[in-house]
């Protein structure tokens, strides 16, 4: 009766509808676009922090009179560790108070970092430093996540575009600006750190003003009308796993624990690790990225070594940062077959990437121990977006997060334990410069691992070229294994359509890091 009704509304009515939804529309657009600006913005002041390329200088400077030792061995190893003890909580956490929260406590954590660093006077003052340090790190996945939980999934390829250059405008903005002042104005470094100060304090403001959505990727999914919550898109791959529509809840102490959404997320991962190639990068993203980040945190110290007065740990960074942005970019244009030369790139990235080591620990010119670490990152950088694809390409959201969760967690654990071995003063307590020649053995045994790799899928190619067995569509079967099969291919073709909407944000986008990206000793990951 009302479709009647509608059908024989005079024209005039029915050409008004669409101007009457105009201002709606209009007004979404523009809180889309306010939207975007602010929390670029934001993204872009959060990582203005110029005195960070220049915390080691400022360190081993007489404002500061640490001894080079103490650096390398007692107050830079606490990242590690401390990295590793918040890490998962912090993760959890991001979570289930659903993003705002977290990113206030990055800031207030930053602020604490800055101000024992111009205030304290102690070796436990700086692992203090280094602990508050750790929890900005872990806390990075705040800012990615947030971004993706307030946007529709048709923005999510714009918002993470337009959030990604953000960051790393304001590395590169942050790491010239810290070089300008330095060698143009002569600053010096406690006035430096001050001023970053200042942009820390004005960026915790900012926070203060950030919506909190009203969801989260675990625990505080979307609600249908009746109040139950939306399914994850584990649960609409696999429909007959949950509860039967209709049936009462079984009690909350009675639950089965395989209907836990994390039991059925690991159960579900742990048969796509039967994928060759979610386990090599996943195998790429832990072990190359735990080395990577340890040369990071300890070049400042090698620059000082090579020279304490070449302060230009600031144009070092800045170039990292660009060259690392326009690799990334470079390799979204890469179509090569994954399946057959993945190997065989990261063994010849991971052999560069030796070489640049093995040159960063022989060379005595700090230039070129300088143009070593510039190429080094961008070598880095050029694979992380290849990992990403390969990772997130087939799986859920959920699961997605999930397993650059546990790259990173295990990354975490094995940087910690080439730490406490290597450089803490309880295990070997090498020296900067022997410590560089561990990490260039390092990547050479990966880098010949990776070969072999590569080799051995060679020879597999070419047998399988040569010894090609007949296609199963022309062996003989009988009419009911032909329905069969065709029907385990549609249900099998439906299961692969299922693709996330987006990635959610890589560790080197955010925390789980490799996503975005910090600069310097303590530039950790931005880029």
């Amino acid at each position: 009766m009302a479709g009647g009704l509608g059908s024989m509304a005079p024209s005039s009515q029915v050409a008004e509808k669409p101007v009457s939804a105009e201002p709606g529309l209009g007004h979404e657009q523009r809180s889309w676009r306010w939207l975007v600006c602010f929390l670029c913005f934001y993204g872009f002041l959060a990582q203005m922090r110029p005195g960070e390329s220049f915390i080691t200088p400022y360190l081993l400077s007489p404002a500061k009179n640490f001894t080079r030792k103490q650096v390398t061995n007692e107050i830079t190893p606490v990242l590690s560790y401390s990295y590793l003890a918040v890490l998962v909580p912090v993760f959890l956490l991001t979570d289930y108070v659903r993003y705002k929260p977290v990113l206030v406590l990055q800031g207030l954590s930053f602020v604490s970092v800055w101000l024992l660093l111009v205030l304290g006077t102690s070796v436990l003052h700086m692992q203090f430093m280094e602990f508050f340090y750790s929890v900005t790190m872990a806390a990075r996945i705040a800012y990615s996540s947030y971004i993706f939980s307030l946007v529709s999934p048709a923005r999510y390829q714009r918002m993470a575009g337009y959030s990604r250059a953000a960051v790393l405008l304001g590395v590169f903005t942050s790491s010239v600006l810290g070089q300008l002042l330095v060698t143009v104005g002569r600053m010096s470094f406690t006035t430096l750190n001050y001023i970053t100060l200042g942009f820390l304090g004005f960026s915790l403001v900012l926070t203060l003003f950030l919506k909190r959505p009203k969801r989260s990727l675990f625990f505080n999914r979307s609600e249908r009308a009746g109040g139950a919550a939306a399914p994850s898109e584990v649960d609409r791959m696999h429909p007959g796993s949950g509860p039967a529509p209709g049936s009462k809840a079984r009690p909350a102490l009675l639950a089965g624990w395989r209907d836990w959404v994390l039991v059925r997320m690991l159960r579900e991962l742990a048969d796509n690790l039967r994928r060759a190639q979610l386990r090599l990068w996943s195998v790429w993203w832990v072990f190359n990225s735990s080395a990577y980040y340890l040369i990071v945190y300890y070049v400042h110290i090698l620059w000082n070594v090579l020279s304490p007065s070449a302060d230009y740990n600031g144009a070092a960074d800045a170039a990292s940062t660009l060259l690392g942005a326009i690799t990334a970019f470079a390799a979204g244009f890469v179509n090569i077959r994954w399946d057959l030369w993945a190997k065989l790139v990261i063994a010849a990235v991971t052999a560069a990437q030796a070489g640049l080591v093995f040159l960063m620990y022989s060379t005595s010119s700090v230039w070129l121990c300088y143009v070593a670490f510039v190429l080094f990152r961008g070598f880095y950088q050029f694979l992380v977006p290849i990992a990403t694809f390969q990772i997130a390409s087939s799986l859920s959201k959920e699961l997605c997060a999930l397993v650059f969760g546990i790259n990173t967690f295990l990354a975490t654990v094995l940087k910690t334990v080439i730490t406490l071995v290597v450089s803490d003063k309880r295990g070997l307590g090498l020296p900067v410069h022997s410590q560089f020649l561990v990490y260039f053995v390092y990547f050479l045994v990966l880098s010949v691992a990776y070969f072999v790799g590569a080799l051995l899928v060679g020879l597999q190619h070419l047998w399988r070229g040569r010894h090609q067995p007949l296609p199963l569509s022309q062996e003989l079967r009988s009419p009911s294994e032909e329905k069969a099969a065709q029907a385990l291919g549609m249900q099998e073709g439906g299961l692969h359509s299922l693709q996330p909407e987006a990635p959610p944000p890589t560790p080197e986008d955010s925390a789980w890091t490799p996503g975005p990206a910090s600069s310097g000793e303590h530039l950790k990951a931005k880029a």
